[in-house]
């Protein structure tokens, strides 16, 4: 098995549950830094992976899908100042206690989830992604596990429709059709959530649906008369939203085997770092445990 970690989750996380009054010795923020460090050195300790990644998104503004749609995420708000040197951090941390981090300009963490998925499976080896972002969870085969740590625990591949209400290889044809707030995707007008998991249950896929325009009348939903004159009109939309909806797997990527491999903690540059951030003994001797398993 490999685990493949979606940072920004736990860095937001730590960052909006920890106290912001914890500060390094010149008041600088450092609560996203040691929430995600305890989770990191938890997650260590707790599983002790063999072959294990940290995924970071780098730009969100010149990703392959704001080429496509210049108004993907263009809703949210550019992290502050503070929080974007605590990912810095975050990086650094995780590169010295031994495991792969990577981020890129043009892919998301999620497209880099997906082409450390893909790797696993040319190898035989199935993945754990761990995250709380249901998006990931298209990337799933029976072999694979989301796991929401420290949340909803692990959900196999038949557990995916009960927890999300499509399975997972609907899912980017659900945002497509209903379209995803969170990333200023619009969808199909007209088209929620309700509908677009029952039209995925009757149809099975997105062009399975534009397939049988005409029988879509047939569902059992409000509205379903005049659905099929919706979904004709926005064609275009949903063929659009499809595109920034779907993880892309083939990310560049040199000797992704030998990357994902652990390696030894190096302690002096973690130490480096906690004293920067004037975080105390608790996390030192955590990462000792660690290096100890690293060894084992």
């Amino acid at each position: 098995m490999q685990y493949l970690i979606d940072a920004s989750v736990y860095v937001f996380r730590a960052y909006y549950s920890v106290p912001e009054d914890m500060v390094d010795g010149e008041g600088n923020p450092v609560n996203a830094l040691y929430g995600f460090c305890r989770f990191l050195g938890d997650f260590m300790e707790q599983v002790n992976p063999e072959y294990v990644a940290v995924l970071f998104d780098e730009s969100l503004s010149t990703s392959f899908r704001t080429e496509i749609y210049p108004d993907y995420k263009a809703n949210r708000d550019p992290a502050p100042e503070e929080l974007k040197r605590q990912f810095g951090q975050c990086r650094r941390f995780t590169r010295a206690l031994g495991v792969m981090e990577w981020a890129s300009p043009r892919y998301e963490a999620d497209d880099l989830i997906g082409t450390l998925v893909e790797h696993g499976r040319s190898v035989s080896r199935p993945s754990t992604i761990v995250s709380r972002d249901k998006d990931l969870a298209q990337l799933l085969t029976r072999e694979d596990v989301f796991w929401d740590f420290a949340g909803k625990g692990k959900i196999g591949y038949e557990r995916v429709p009960e927890v999300f209400g499509v399975w997972p290889e609907q899912i980017a044809d659900f945002l497509a059709l209903a379209g995803d707030a969170v990333d200023n995707i619009k969808g199909v007008p007209g088209v929620g959530k309700k509908t677009a998991t029952v039209l995925l249950e009757r149809f099975g896929s997105l062009e399975t649906i534009y397939e049988n325009l005409d029988r879509v009348h047939e569902v059992n939903v409000r509205g379903s008369k005049t659905l099929g004159e919706k979904l004709e009109t926005h064609r275009d939309d949903a063929m659009l939203a499809r595109k920034l909806t779907g993880i892309a797997c083939d990310a560049p990527i040199d000797d992704a085997e030998n990357a994902m491999r652990r390696s030894a903690p190096r302690l002096g540059d973690i130490n480096a770092l906690y004293d920067e951030a004037d975080i105390g003994m608790a996390l030192r001797r955590q990462a000792e445990r660690i290096s100890d398993l690293s060894r084992d």
